[in-house]
């Protein structure tokens, strides 16, 4: 049967109409996918890389459909940016309708109600009940930066401290934010200054430390090498995302927020890839019950959509002048629409509690494995944001080229799956919220079965059966 013949399934959560199913109907990538990469080689620029070799024409759901027929179970939403779904009904809706109104003023030269909505929803949903401000622009990074200008504004002082693993983007001040080396600083300095790094809590590489004691560490170094006097800014993801899934021991995230407040110093939740409902809250500074003075969000927020923005404390966000924020297609009319049809379906098709129920498969099948295979060091996680970070049994030394044979073995037979860390062996799960729960066991099932395959006294591989990897609705 034919990729256009297979039943249409709608996704639940108000997923689009697409057969929510895995099929692997060619090697992957075939032939058509390996056109278009083909092309993509000869225009793009060598340092645009591609994870997963496909070329996509429809994605909905649970699952990502490639040029050849095969229909991958979508376990990334696209660096947790599609989390209610890739074209979710509401957000194509509302961005027909302003598509057709108009695409762009520049929110800077006219002003429009999408804007201010979005704002609005903002000030309401982000952490604390104090007035607050928001300002929109286009990138995680961009929010970022934006947040460190704010942040410097408003203190008089120019000192950033950072941590350990920590991502926050790819301009030339959020390399020098962002901890990791390759690929996304090597060779591009030299690096903004002012930028200080400190030790991040990581409770599977910290050597038993509880969350106030590894505060205590962190503070110590800031006070001895930088000094509160001279520091603007702590910016922090309250989850690490490219960092690994790194989940700070309870505790650290509020100390560190409670010598900030206490010494004059803004304390900015990173929450571009945590924010919207990602990790069963709808912001994962709820977890730890801080409420930070500024928040920096993205990724899910427009449902595909380039949107970020910087929400803080009113007296904090309105420290810039006037002129002092702003860009030309920040807070875009369409983009707009989008988040407001977002921010509706996380509000109200119960997708916070879906984040929790994701998670809760996830995390039992992953300890499950972890309990029989010594391979998996750590599994951690909130919500729809888990990861097993992988390692050499025997010195627990992480495992980087494992978790490249696994992830490769993963999109052979039909299964998006990512990488993070800084050592590069941890596996992240970010499913769409959209997807159902037969569909994510079952691309849990085939990461986990690569995991087997390459255990050390493993069978050989068999190549991948087209027809084996075909969902029993196929096949009939």
């Amino acid at each position: 049967m034919s990729s256009t013949e297979a039943p249409s399934v709608s996704a639940p959560h108000g997923g689009p109409t697409l057969p929510q199913e895995r099929r692997v109907v060619t090697a992957i990538p075939g032939p058509r996918s390996q056109e278009l990469l083909a092309r993509k080689s000869a225009a793009v620029a060598a340092g645009v890389g591609v994870a997963v070799p496909i070329a996509v024409v429809a994605a909905g759901g649970g699952v990502v459909v490639d040029a050849d027929g095969n229909s991958l179970i979508d376990l990334g939403s696209g660096i947790a940016v599609t989390s209610v779904g890739n074209a979710h009904p509401a957000v194509v809706a509302a961005v027909t309708q302003q598509v057709q109104a108009f695409t762009h003023t520049c929110f800077t030269i006219t002003a429009y109600d999408g804007y201010i909505a979005v704002a609005e929803a903002l000030n309401r949903l982000t952490p604390g009940d104090h007035e607050k401000r928001t300002a929109l622009f286009n990138s995680g990074a961009e929010a970022v930066e934006n947040a460190v200008k704010i942040a410097r504004k408003h203190t008089g002082r120019q000192a950033v401290v950072v941590f350990d693993h920590a991502y926050h983007g790819r301009t030339n001040l959020t390399m020098a934010l962002t901890a990791k080396n390759q690929p996304y600083k090597n060779g591009f300095g030299p690096f903004a200054p002012e930028v200080y790094r400190v030790p991040m809590s990581y409770p599977f590489r910290d050597g038993g430390l509880s969350g106030p004691e590894a505060a205590a560490r962190a503070i110590l170094q800031i006070e001895k090498q930088v000094g509160a006097e001279n520091t603007a800014a702590i910016l922090i993801e309250p989850i690490q995302g490219e960092g690994g899934f790194v989940v700070p021991a309870p505790g650290f995230l509020r100390a560190l927020s409670e010598w900030a407040t206490a010494n004059g110093v803004v304390f900015i939740a990173d929450e571009v890839q945590t924010g919207f409902a990602r990790t069963g809250a709808m912001f994962a500074s709820e977890h730890e019950g801080i409420v930070p003075d500024i928040v920096t969000t993205a990724k899910g927020m427009a449902g595909g959509l380039p949107l970020s923005a910087v929400t803080g404390r009113a007296d904090v966000m309105d420290s810039a002048h006037v002129g002092g924020l702003g860009g030309t297609y920040g807070g875009n009319p369409i983009a707009c629409a989008a988040a407001l049809a977002a921010i509706d379906a996380f509000e109200h098709d119960g997708l916070v509690e879906r984040a929790a129920e994701i998670g809760t498969i996830v995390l039992d099948a992953l300890h499950e494995a972890q309990a029989r295979d010594p391979r998996i060091g750590d599994v951690r996680g909130r919500g729809a944001m888990i990861a097993m970070e992988l390692v050499d049994p025997t010195t627990g030394e992480p495992d980087a080229a494992l978790t490249g044979r696994v992830v490769r073995y993963a999109t052979e037979h039909g299964v998006i799956a990512l990488t993070a860390g800084t050592y590069g062996n941890v596996l992240r799960f970010l499913p769409p919220l959209a997807i159902d729960d037969d569909l994510l066991r079952e691309g849990l099932s085939i990461v986990l079965d690569g995991l087997a395959a390459h255990a050390p006294d493993a069978p050989p591989a068999e190549p991948v059966s087209t027809q084996s990897a075909t969902t029993a609705a196929v096949a009939s």
